[in-house]
C-alpha cells in the first residue's frame, strides 16, 4: 500500500511524542485538521507533540451505493449489527501500522503514540490498538461504535496483559451514531477488560465540539507528558 498522504502539525520544541488523528469518512487528513482549527481558533498544538492527520484512500463505500469515498473501510451498511468488512479493515490496519513505524523509526517510542479519531476514524483506532499495538500510549474515539460482533471484541476475549486506556466522547443528539451505540461499545469494551471513560454531549449532533477538544487535549498531555531531559549529575 502506497504511504498514505498526511497533514503534520510540528511541536513546537522537541519531539518526545505522536498523535495520530483518523478522519470521519469522507473527509481528508486536512480537512479534520482545519475542522478542529476552527473549533480552537488554531491549530491543536502541542510543546513536545508531533500532530498527524493522515487521509484515507478513496475506495467504493457501499453505504453510498458504491460511490468512491474518502473512508479508512467499508461497511455493509451504517448499522452496529451487522457483520464487519474484515478485508477492507485489515489492509488499513496494515497500512496504518507502516504510518505507526515511520514514527518509531524516527526515534519515537510505542507507548508514546497516541490513536484515536473521529466517528469511523475512532473505529478504526480501536481496531488498530486493540487488535495489533497494544502497548500505544492510549486510544481516543469521538462519536465513533464498534459492532456488536466486532473483531476487536474477539481479539479482547484473548487478552493476557495491560491495555491501552479508551478516551470516549458522544453527543446524545447524534442522529448518525445514535449515542446508545458508543455507550454499548464502552461496556463491551470495559467488560473486556479495557480502561475506559466515556464523556456525554448533551445536545451535540455528529459533530465535534470546542468543550470536548478541549477535554481532548487536556487527556492527550495526560497520556503524554513532557519528559524532563535528563541532566548529567
Amino acid at each position: 500500500m502506497a504511504a498514505l498522504p498526511r497533514s503534520v502539525v510540528a511541536p513546537a520544541g522537541r519531539h518526545t511524542a505522536s498523535l495520530i488523528f483518523l478522519h470521519g469518512s469522507g473527509d481528508t487528513g486536512q480537512g479534520a485538521r482545519a475542522w478542529i482549527k476552527q473549533l480552537l481558533n488554531q491549530d491543536m498544538a502541542f510543546q513536545h507533540i508531533k500532530v498527524i492527520y493522515p487521509t484515507a484512500p478513496a475506495r467504493p463505500y457501499t453505504p453510498m451505493n458504491g460511490a468512491l469515498s474518502t473512508v479508512w473501510f467499508d461497511r455493509y451498511k451504517i448499522s452496529n449489527d451487522c457483520p464487519e468488512h474484515t478485508e477492507t479493515i485489515e489492509s488499513m490496519c496494515h497500512g496504518l501500522t507502516d504510518l505507526i513505524n515511520d514514527e518509531i523509526k524516527s526515534g519515537i517510542t510505542k507507548n508514546r503514540i497516541l490513536v484515536g479519531g473521529f466517528s469511523m476514524g475512532g473505529g478504526m483506532a480501536m481496531h488498530l490498538a486493540y487488535r495489533f499495538h497494544r502497548d500505544v500510549a492510549g486510544v481516543f474515539a469521538l462519536s465513533s461504535f464498534l459492532n456488536k460482533e466486532s473483531a476487536v471484541y474477539q481479539a479482547l476475549n484473548r487478552n493476557e496483559g495491560d491495555l491501552p486506556e479508551l478516551f470516549q466522547c458522544h453527543g446524545t443528539a447524534d442522529e448518525l451514531i445514535p449515542y446508545s451505540w458508543g455507550e454499548e461499545t464502552n461496556k463491551m469494551l470495559k467488560s473486556l477488560g479495557v480502561p475506559a471513560s466515556l464523556h456525554t454531549f448533551p445536545n451535540l449532533d455528529h459533530e465535534l465540539s470546542r468543550t470536548e477538544i478541549e477535554k481532548l487535549k487536556t487527556w492527550i498531555v495526560e497520556k503524554l507528558p513532557i519528559e524532563v531531559a535528563k541532566s548529567n549529575e
